[in-house]
């Protein structure tokens, strides 16, 4: 399939180019739009087998991160210049009858789109993906607390190579079953830019989604992990997403964060079944 590459810069609304891209796009096929978000560290190419199995006619657009999968890093805040850029882009190139899927932060953007641009909006799917991950991973820990400038964040800054390997490897294992995908996650955190790594994750961290769910409006689907339990999964996606309106919860057994490689049949169904009910 041939594929077209969008950067988007500040050419887009200054005529003028000021530093590194925030956003790269591989654009593909004709029909009706979809754009794929990945999550974290994680290039647009992850969406590959995803798109391959599409049994619908689709236009995509695979969205790439600055300063991952080997891509210039930009100054932060690098969350906010990223949305900012996603908006604009979508705003004004005048795609219609929309359908996003986001996978962990992809779905962060996800949210922010279809709350920012409802009319373009028509279909919402975010995969394993939380409104406030701090919630999560650090309970009552207030954002005002989370700085660029910690000892963690130093440290890691700091960390020798191997031992960022070491690193990777580990969290490759904590987030996905399948053995034939160990090496390329790994590779996609060893290939980031460290501190778009350290100090986009801290931005993670501060970001908080939830107010913003009652905005959209768009019929969702959401895709979660069972690991560690299903019971745990359920009871924080209900949480979480308290408050959007239109939503479906999906669980897939036997999968870690990155279902479209755990359980990829069980993945590729949903997300078809989910793009032919939504159109009619």
């Amino acid at each position: 399939m041939k594929k077209t590459l969008i950067i988007i810069s500040m050419l887009l609304y200054t005529g003028f180019v000021f530093g590194n891209p925030p956003v790269y796009i591989d654009k593909a096929g004709e029909g009706k739009p979809i754009l794929f978000l990945p999550g974290f560290t994680t290039p647009g190419s992850v969406w590959d087998e995803t798109i391959e199995n599409l049994t619908g006619d689709y236009e995509t657009y695979q969205v790439s991160y600055a300063g991952f999968n080997g891509l210039a890093p930009i100054d932060t805040p690098w969350y906010e210049s990223i949305r900012r850029h996603l908006i604009e882009y979508v705003s004004q190139s005048g795609l219609t009858e929309l359908t996003i899927v986001g996978h962990s932060m992809g779905g962060n953007f996800a949210v922010e789109l279809a709350a920012e641009l409802d009319e373009q909006v028509v279909g919402l799917i975010l995969v394993d993906a939380l409104p406030c991950m701090r919630e999560v991973m650090m309970p009552g820990v207030p954002a005002t607390s989370i700085s660029y400038n910690s000892p963690y964040n130093n440290n890691m800054l700091a960390m020798s190579s191997a031992d960022f390997e070491q690193f990777a490897a580990n969290m490759a294992r904590n987030m996905n079953y399948n053995e034939s995908k160990m090496e390329e996650l790994s590779r996609w955190s060893i290939e980031a830019d460290r501190k778009t790594y350290i100090y986009g994750y801290t931005e993670l961290l501060k970001l908080d989604l939830r107010p913003r769910l009652s905005e959209v409006q768009t019929n969702t689907l959401i895709l979660g992990a069972t690991f560690p339990t299903k019971e745990m999964t359920e009871q924080t996606f209900q949480k979480q997403y308290a408050n959007l309106p239109n939503k479906t919860i999906a669980l897939a057994d036997d999968s870690k964060h990155f279902i479209m490689f755990d359980q990829p049949e069980w993945f590729y169904k949903q997300i078809n079944t989910y793009l032919e009910e939504n159109d009619r």
